[in-house]
């Protein structure tokens, strides 16, 4: 029988990987601002890239998930949606689970397949992942075990799923796992107990959006900014209350997709032909408010999330068919753009002194992360087709998910 997995040993690059340390636990990374913190940054880029092990895994757009010497993804085979754990250093299978998922997908999205496109959440031992129909499934990380699920598709007249089926990202914050489900029309932001999938509390009726909730703190409280179908808002974590809202609405093809950037107390929200907006959520005499700081009008966000690396912003505008930007967080103030026609999509990290951007034909680029000038340091073809899931840096190593499959790349020893 063929082999699902193959590996190329290739001598120092099958040695041993830290173990503990490693740590890729949820969308964009454990803080979910794509910083990539333990990778080593080479002295010198090399030409190519090291190819160790790739496995066929299913369709999907989720993030693979790294915890010591295991890998997480989520993904779709057929008619079933399927959880794999894999060893890290050789890609073989420890663990697969599936469970049925039919799925209808809205009119338009065709091209981007019906696996799932939330990205799994690790915490405390569980692994959580929400279904393209918007159910959500707690499994024992180390043995893969059910612990428990949620399915709300009757909760809403219209289901619970938005039209290209379910995007946003689950996040975990201590003893609560909080997700915004529902539909187009109508939905809310819910949290639940890790261990037993009680709901703790229900915020809102707004529906949902492709965009992923983050956790900050900000005047001194703890809560969840989460970009919905009608508003940016934000809710304090530990109890669901409402502390403030923005108006951003998805209309038509002008759609809620990026995940908002926190930096510096203040958040960066940009949308589909409808520029960056900074915006300022304060607390005074018991009272928040929201003001917006500034408005850039000539690079948008569409689906692809934008990344903070020393104090600038790097992302892609849509406009003249995809454009790689840095811009001033402080005043909007573009530095500079690179050349258009990059493409679709590109998913970015952030490491020391440069930012890896993944296009969604499989090249992934090295950009140096200088506000003075766009430069591009390196270039790799890492896949042979379309790469939409955000990729994995660890120590001098990348997971990269394509249309089909999952594979270890090495930047040297």
């Amino acid at each position: 029988m063929k082999s699902l997995w193959t590996a190329v040993c290739a001598g120092a690059f099958i040695s041993a990987l830290p173990a503990s340390e490693i740590r890729w636990s949820g969308l964009l990374g454990p803080h979910r601002n794509g910083w990539a913190g333990q990778f080593k940054v080479p002295e010198f880029w090399p030409e190519k890239l090291q190819k160790g092990w790739s496995v066929e895994v299913g369709t999907g757009y989720g993030s693979p998930l790294v915890v010591g010497q295991r890998v997480y993804q989520h993904a779709r085979q057929g008619a079933e949606e399927v959880v794999w754990c894999l060893d890290l250093v050789s890609g073989k299978r420890l663990w697969r689970k599936s469970y049925a998922a039919p799925f209808k997908i809205g009119g338009g999205g065709e091209r981007h397949g019906k696996g799932p496109k939330s990205c799994p959440v690790l915490a405390d031992g569980r692994l959580f992942t929400l279904s393209i129909t918007g159910t959500i499934h707690a499994w024992d990380a180390q043995s893969g075990s059910l612990l428990w699920s949620k399915d709300y598709r009757k909760k809403w007249a219209e289901g619970n799923q938005p039209n290209w089926g379910v995007s946003t990202s689950p996040i975990v914050d201590g003893e609560r796992l909080i997700v915004h489900l529902g539909n187009d029309e109508a939905g809310a932001l819910m949290a639940f107990d890790v261990e037993s999938g009680r709901e703790v509390w229900e915020q809102g009726e707004h529906g949902t959006s492709y965009s992923s909730p983050l956790l900050v703190e900000i005047g001194g409280v703890r809560q969840v900014v989460q970009w919905n179908h009608e508003t940016l808002a934000g809710v304090e974590s530990r109890t669901g209350k409402l502390l403030w809202e923005y108006p951003a609405p998805h209309r038509s093809h002008n759609q809620n997709m990026p995940t908002p950037v926190f930096h510096k107390g203040r958040i960066l929200l940009g949308g589909e032909n409808r520029g960056i907006k900074c915006l300022e959520p304060v607390l005074k005499d018991g009272r928040w408010t929201v003001s917006r700081v500034w408005y850039q009008r000539k690079v948008a966000l569409d689906m692809s999330t934008a990344v903070i690396n020393g104090d600038y912003l790097y992302g892609m505008s849509h406009f003249k068919m995809g454009q790689i930007f840095c811009l001033d967080p402080r005043d909007g103030t573009i530095r500079w753009l690179s050349e258009g026609r990059i493409g679709q999509n590109v998913a970015f990290l952030s490491v020391e002194g440069h930012v890896a951007a993944l296009r969604s034909n499989g090249e992934l680029r090295i950009i140096a992360a200088d506000p003075a000038s766009y430069r591009a340091r390196a270039s790799y073809q890492v896949a042979p087709d379309q790469t939409w899931a955000p990729p994995v840096l660890l120590d001098s190593k990348i997971l990269i998910k394509d249309l089909n499959r999952l594979t270890l790349w090495s930047f040297g020893s």
